[in-house]
C-alpha cells in the first residue's frame, strides 16, 4: 500500500510539472532567437479551424512546443551531459569534443557539393577572370578536424578534387602552416594572432613579403564560439586578439550592401551576437579596402568565406585596393556590375566546410 501511495504521488507531481511547464509555455512571451545556438526560433501558432483542419496547426504547435519550451538551455544542457559522459556517445548535435577543442563533424566528403563548388568557381574563371592577365591563386582551408582524428575528411582527396578542378590557379597549401591549436577551442574559425604563418605563406606565393610590425590587442568581451551554444556543453569563455598595423589603422572599408564607410576592425561589433564579426563587419557580400599606406599600387580580388575576414587584414600592406566578395550571399552573374576585372592578383580563399557544402555558393 505504501508503494503504491508512492507511486501515485510521484506521478501527481509529474503531471503537475508537465502541467505548470506547459501553462508556462503557453503564456510566456516567445523568444525570437536562441542566443546559445545562433538561430531563430519555431513559433507557438495562433489557432485557427483551417489550419487545424489541414495538419498545419499541429505540426507547427509542435515545432514551436519545443523551441519554446521553459528551461530548453538547461534541459540541453543535462541532454548533452547525459549523452555525451553518461552514453558515451561521440557527438551531441553533430558537434565533438577531441584535445579540448569543440568541432562539428565533417564526414565524409560530399563530392557532389565539391564538384558543384568548382563548378561555380569555374564559370567566373570563365566569365570575368580568363584572358585578363590575372594572377590567380587558390588556397583550401582545412577545418580544425584535419587534426583532430578518426572522423576527418580524406583532406589528400579534398585537396586534389579542387586542384583538378581549377587548374587555372595557383594552388597555395596552408597545412604546413597551420595546427589545431590556431583554431578557437569554441569555434569553427582560425585565431588571427596564430595567422601570421600562413599570412606570410600566402604572400610569398603571390609574390609579396611581409615587413609590417603587428601590435595585439586584447578585446574585454570574453568570446565564447558556435559550438559552445550548439554542444551545449560546458566549455570556458576565450580571449579574441586583434592583430593591428599602419595598414589596418589607416586603411578604410567601404561596405557596399550598407554605402557606409568602416574600418578593418569594426568595434561597433562589440555587442554582436557572434564577437567574430568584429573583423571586416562580419558576413558581408562585398567590401572594398582601400589602403593609403600600401608599399604598392596593386590590387586584389578575394572570392572568399568567413576566414577571410581574419586573414586579408594581415596582407594589406602589399595592396592599395582590395576587393572581398562573397559569392554566399551575392549572385556570381552580377559581379560585372560592380567589379571591373583587369588583371588584379585573385585569391580563391575558401574553407573546406563552405566546399563541402551543397548549394552554398550562388
Amino acid at each position: 500500500m505504501k508503494t503504491k501511495k508512492i507511486r501515485i504521488i510521484g506521478a501527481a507531481c509529474v503531471l503537475a510539472l508537465w502541467l505548470a511547464l506547459t501553462v508556462l509555455a503557453l503564456t510566456a512571451p516567445q523568444k525570437a532567437l536562441s542566443e546559445a545556438e545562433r538561430r531563430p526560433l519555431a513559433q507557438i501558432p495562433d489557432f485557427g479551424l483551417s489550419e487545424l483542419w489541414d495538419g498545419s496547426f499541429m505540426k507547427d504547435f509542435e515545432k514551436g512546443a519545443m523551441d519554446q519550451f521553459p528551461l530548453r538551455d538547461s534541459f540541453r544542457k543535462f541532454k548533452a551531459l547525459f549523452h555525451y559522459y553518461g552514453l558515451r556517445q561521440s557527438d551531441n548535435n553533430g558537434v565533438y569534443l577531441a584535445e579540448g577543442h569543440a568541432a562539428k563533424l565533417l564526414y565524409p566528403m560530399d563530392k557532389e557539393a565539391v564538384a558543384l563548388a568548382i563548378q561555380r568557381l569555374d564559370k567566373i574563371y570563365e566569365k570575368y577572370l580568363k584572358d585578363t592577365g590575372s594572377n590567380i591563386y587558390a588556397a583550401v582551408i582545412p577545418d580544425k578536424s584535419c587534426w583532430l582524428g578518426d572522423l576527418a575528411l580524406d583532406y589528400d582527396a579534398f585537396f586534389s578534387a579542387v586542384e583538378a578542378g581549377m587548374p587555372w590557379a595557383e594552388h597555395i597549401s596552408l597545412t604546413d602552416v597551420l595546427t589545431v591549436d590556431d583554431y578557437y577551442k569554441t569555434d569553427i574559425h582560425w585565431r588571427q594572432e596564430a595567422l601570421l604563418p600562413a599570412a606570410k605563406k600566402l604572400a610569398q606565393a603571390m609574390g609579396m613579403t611581409l615587413e609590417e610590425t603587428f601590435t595585439e590587442t586584447v578585446l574585454d568581451r570574453p568570446f565564447y564560439g558556435v559550438y559552445h551554444g550548439q554542444a551545449a556543453l560546458p566549455m570556458a569563455a576565450e580571449t579574441m586578439v586583434l592583430m593591428e598595423s599602419e595598414s589596418t589603422k589607416n586603411a578604410t572599408v567601404y561596405d557596399h550592401e550598407s554605402g557606409k564607410t568602416v574600418s578593418v576592425y569594426d568595434l561597433t561589433k562589440l555587442e554582436s551576437k557572434d564577437l567574430y564579426d568584429v573583423f571586416l563587419s562580419g558576413s558581408r557580400s562585398l567590401l572594398t579596402i582601400e589602403n593609403a599606406k600600401a608599399k604598392t599600387e596593386k590590387e586584389l580580388i578575394v572570392f572568399r568565406d568567413s576566414f577571410a575576414s581574419s586573414m586579408i587584414p594581415l596582407l594589406l600592406e602589399n595592396y592599395r585596393t582590395v576587393t572581398l566578395v562573397d559569392i554566399r550571399y551575392m549572385s556570381s552573374e552580377v559581379l560585372g556590375n560592380f567589379i571591373d576585372f583587369h588583371g588584379q592578383d585573385v585569391l580563391f580563399l575558401y574553407s573546406t566546410t563552405v566546399l563541402n557544402t551543397k548549394g552554398i555558393l550562388k
